[in-house]
């Protein structure tokens, strides 16, 4: 692990010269509200190595990566559909058919797939699914720890190397996104466990259950937090309660921020794997672009845990990355802005 975790922090001693490029742009200070602050971020991650301001910025080169996986606690009925759901749903990315796909067409993403451990293994190939299993889905987690922990580290690893592979190909960009039946219940028991919030407060309806699904829901996940005592240690947390997509999402964090590049972090899923790499290495923090704010309850604290500013509020509660492939343009408007927009001084503009 501490080869991912040897995170450089970004070289804030730049930010008062990057901050002057903005604010001569042509316009009033501030006016282009997030897009601001959104630009002067990505100029930072992009002059790492540099003793001035980069001129350019890009995020040209965008990768949207869906992590899969299946959950024993599915079989508790606590969502709207079982996990045959989770392979029919990867096959429809696949093929092309689901929302993400529709995005990712609208602004150009490369989409892969990831069967991180879905309870059956597809029998066909395709180049856009990568086949990182850590088994045939997790155990119950209200019965018993979801997976080993060698299994979390394994799953680690497995993400990593997804993130070395597709920098190497010259993503510039990493967009995140899952797919797993009863995942909510994996993400609302790690964010209870992470942080200091009831758990009333981390557990929502997921894709719409019914009131009496939502208390049995909450039920169980109350029931596996008291099986042992609180724990710090992030591993142990993820191994009790997590999910084979949410450890490997980790594990991709960790790496793309290793390697320097942006990662935009999806909904309510997502942006708990986004916790658990933060609290496992907290200038990580320094390279997650949020994309939207969920409906998902819980969601709001869980960014305010990250002091994270979501570019999007669209009510979405779809997962599969789709507000992360939404918020995209808007990223690359923040690129344009800085790289093209006259300055006051180039346009002859006195004010």
């Amino acid at each position: 692990m501490n080869s991912i975790i040897d995170i450089p922090s970004i070289n804030k001693q730049l930010s008062s010269a990057v901050q002057t490029i903005i604010d001569n742009k042509t316009k009033p200070l501030g006016s282009l509200g997030l897009l601001e602050p959104l630009a002067l971020q990505l100029a930072l991650l992009q002059s790492q190595n540099c003793t001035a301001p980069c001129q350019k910025i890009s995020a040209s080169n965008p990768v949207m990566v869906i992590f899969a996986a299946d959950h024993g606690i599915a079989a508790q009925g606590v969502s709207i559909a079982n996990s045959d759901v989770t392979m029919q749903m990867v096959v429809n990315f696949i093929n092309g058919g689901a929302a993400i796909n529709c995005f990712c067409r609208a602004n150009q993403i490369e989409l892969y797939v990831v069967d991180a451990g879905m309870k059956k293994q597809l029998s066909y190939a395709s180049k856009y699914l990568l086949k990182n299993r850590l088994g045939n889905g997790t155990e119950d987690f209200s019965e018993q720890a979801a997976m080993s922990e060698e299994q979390v580290q394994q799953g680690l690893i497995y993400g990593q190397q997804i993130v070395v592979e597709l920098i190497a190909q010259g993503t510039d960009i990493l967009l995140l996104g899952e797919m797993g039946i009863a995942n909510t219940s994996s993400a609302s028991a790690l964010m209870a466990a992470l942080t200091d919030h009831p758990v009333e407060l981390c557990v929502g309806k997921g894709t719409g259950i019914t009131a009496e699904q939502y208390a049995h829901k909450l039920k169980l996940i109350k029931r596996a937090l008291a099986r042992e005592p609180k724990d710090n240690n992030v591993i142990a947390i993820l191994s009790r309660f997590g999910g084979f997509e949410i450890v490997q999402m980790v594990g991709a964090i960790l790496q793309a921020a290793r390697q320097q590049i942006p990662i935009v972090i999806d909904g309510f899923i997502v942006s708990v794997a986004a916790l658990a790499a933060y609290r496992l290495a907290p200038q990580v923090i320094d390279y997650l672009i949020f994309a939207h704010q969920s409906q998902e309850q819980g969601h709001q604290l869980l960014l305010q845990e990250m002091s994270a500013t979501p570019l999007l509020l669209l009510g979405l509660r779809l997962g599969e990355g789709t507000g992360a492939a939404l918020a995209l343009p808007l990223i690359q408007a923040a690129c344009y802005f800085y790289n093209e927009m006259a300055s006051f001084e180039s346009a002859g503009i006195t004010v």
